[in-house]
């Protein structure tokens, strides 16, 4: 019995906890480790180029073709052939290469929803300043003059780039809508060059307009104080195809694309983030 005991005794019970290998085997099995751990970062660093270079590709294929910029006219002509997905996806694309420092969630709230677009690709005109007053009676219902109250409340509303831009739309409308049966046209200047904001949101809360033509921060502007009322609001037309003499339109300019995604993405306009009916308030021109 002892010596059954004794033999027994001798076996331990539980693994040592120290590596009992030779010092050369430990250091060749570390330095495995290093290598594996190595070259799973390396594989981990070259996937995560991979997937940068997709999206990079992914945003070169939503760039304009060059021939696609009519300088002589001033027109970007690959807006003309864009349904409402097209444009919610070249728009987005937009705004993503100027959100890099963006986290996704954020991201996801500065995209505007294809729900809102208005398909107009079948209108083949090329969309300068002098066409638009018939590319508005061809995607409108009517343009009848809105009622006598409330004042300040249009039934469309133009978005330019610049003051400069707003001024020719403004005078292109007033010259080219009793072409189209519009007569006394009552285009409103909602831009920062014409007059002072005071002064433009006390000419609002006086008078009944038809048409606003303006740049995206004053207009945000007179509707965060309340001269700029929504409520015969039916359509926003944004000024995408024009170009300026170094080819750059509204969404190719930091600078305007904010202001322009402030503007728009509103929740007067797009609504609630679940909803799903299709309201088509924006136009792209």
């Amino acid at each position: 019995m002892s010596s059954d005991s004794e033999a027994e005794s001798g076996v331990p019970l539980i693994d040592p906890e120290f590596d009992t290998a030779p010092a050369s085997e430990r250091k060749k099995r570390k330095a495995d480790d290093e290598i594996a751990t190595a070259g799973a970062a390396k594989k981990a660093k070259k996937a995560q180029k991979k997937e940068k270079r997709k999206a990079n590709r992914q945003m070169r294929a939503k760039e304009i073709n060059e021939d696609d910029l009519d300088q002589e006219h001033g027109v970007n002509r690959a807006f003309e052939r864009m349904d409402s997905q097209l444009l919610a996806d070249y728009t987005n694309s937009r705004t993503r290469l100027y959100g890099t420092e963006l986290s996704s969630v954020e991201l996801e709230d500065k995209l505007i929803p294809v729900r809102c677009i208005k398909d107009s690709s079948t209108w083949k005109q090329m969309r300068t300043q002098d066409t638009l007053p018939a590319f508005l009676k061809s995607q409108s219902a009517d343009l009848k003059p809105t009622p006598a109250n409330p004042c300040g409340a249009p039934h469309t509303v133009i978005v330019t780039a610049s003051g400069i831009r707003a001024a020719d739309i403004y005078r292109a409308l007033k010259s080219g809508l009793p072409k189209q049966g519009v007569k006394n046209p009552n285009v409103s200047k909602l831009f920062a060059k014409h007059m002072k904001l005071a002064e433009q949101a006390t000419t609002l809360k006086k008078n009944k307009i038809d048409f606003g033509v303006g740049t995206p921060d004053r207009l945000s502007a007179l509707l965060d104080n309340g001269a700029l009322c929504t409520a015969n609001l039916q359509r926003i037309i944004i000024d995408v195809s024009y170009i300026d003499q170094k080819k750059r339109g509204i969404l190719d300019m930091r600078e305007l694309h904010e202001p322009l995604l402030k503007l728009l993405l509103r929740k007067e306009f797009v609504g609630n983030d679940d909803a799903e009916d299709e309201n088509e308030l924006f136009v792209f021109f």
